[in-house]
């Protein structure tokens, strides 16, 4: 159960020790990019956010931190985000896929 300090101090944009935290940090600048890869690619930098559980006693937004991986890999960056979500999705709807399964069963029962 969490604690109400836990609670506010998430609201404010810290965190403690053994919280789940995102952190950003840039690999390679622009200019450290490999010339094989397309030209709008290496106009900017490559980057990497990565989630993980908070290494040291606390961190705020923006504050260089350590994290360790759910996979146990040790990372560090910039603090930016704390109990992050996910907001991934599977993009728009295509109205042919939503037929494909009660057409193809509709069709193997036919050919029995």
């Amino acid at each position: 159960m969490k604690t109400e300090k836990a609670v506010e101090s998430k609201e404010r944009g810290t965190a403690v020790k053994g919280d789940w935290v995102q952190v950003h940090r840039t690999l390679l600048p622009p200019s450290e990019r490999s010339d094989r890869v397309p030209e709008d690619t290496a106009q900017v930098p490559l980057e990497m956010w990565v989630n993980g559980f908070l290494n040291q006693e606390k961190g705020a937004i923006g504050d260089e931190v350590e994290i360790q991986t759910a996979i146990d890999r040790i990372e560090h960056g910039i603090l930016v985000r704390v109990e992050p979500g996910y907001s991934h999705s599977f993009g728009r709807t295509v109205p042919e896929l939503l037929r494909i399964g009660r057409q193809l069963r509709t069709l193997l029962r036919e050919a029995d």
